[in-house]
């Protein structure tokens, strides 16, 4: 988890939604996001359910894989992150953070008004560098922590300037 609480912080108070997708499960992730103090910044967290049972540690399949297949198949049987599922406002722009092959499918649903971000050099960029034109969405890759809050806070303020613009072109002819 590269996201520091900065870039949290300053995401959340220009206005975004901020949702995990992760393959990992909840424990792990609302462990890291209590320990850093930014667990009240997200609105949902997809992930795989887990809990404790006589000291252990449980993780359950986000998809019942053993119920019904859940579909696709450039995904792993257990979870696939159907993150347009969940978001249904027309003007919503999403910017999708990922580094695994599991990130590979919601990318190839991603629109031209959406930002790919995909970690340089892991599975998701190998996938990603076979065939660019197979996305939609705009890529920016990022290697580390600080390379990552510098792209994602320009691509925030980027949307807030044309939604800002946008909003007062139309009001000036309207």
């Amino acid at each position: 988890y590269l996201f520091t609480r900065p870039s949290v912080k300053a995401a959340h108070s220009l206005g975004c939604d901020l949702r995990i997708v992760s393959d990992a499960n909840m424990f792990l992730i609302e462990s890291i996001l209590k320990h850093l103090g930014i667990r009240e910044y997200f609105s949902e967290i997809n992930t795989n359910p887990s809990y404790v049972n006589e000291g252990r540690l449980r993780i359950l399949p986000y998809d019942d894989f053993n119920k019904a297949s859940h579909g696709c198949s450039l995904c792993p049987p257990n979870m696939c992150k159907r993150i347009q599922d969940s978001i249904s406002e027309k003007a919503k722009r999403l910017i999708y953070l990922g580094d695994g092959s599991g990130d590979y499918c919601p990318s190839l649903r991603l629109k031209e008004k959406d930002f790919m971000m995909p970690r340089k050099n892991f599975l998701l960029w190998d996938l990603i560098c076979r065939d660019p034109s197979l996305l939609k969405a705009e890529i920016h890759g990022w290697s580390d922590g600080e390379e990552l809050e510098q792209i994602l806070l320009h691509l925030i303020n980027k949307i807030s300037m044309e939604q800002l613009l946008h909003g007062f072109v139309t009001f000036a002819h309207g």
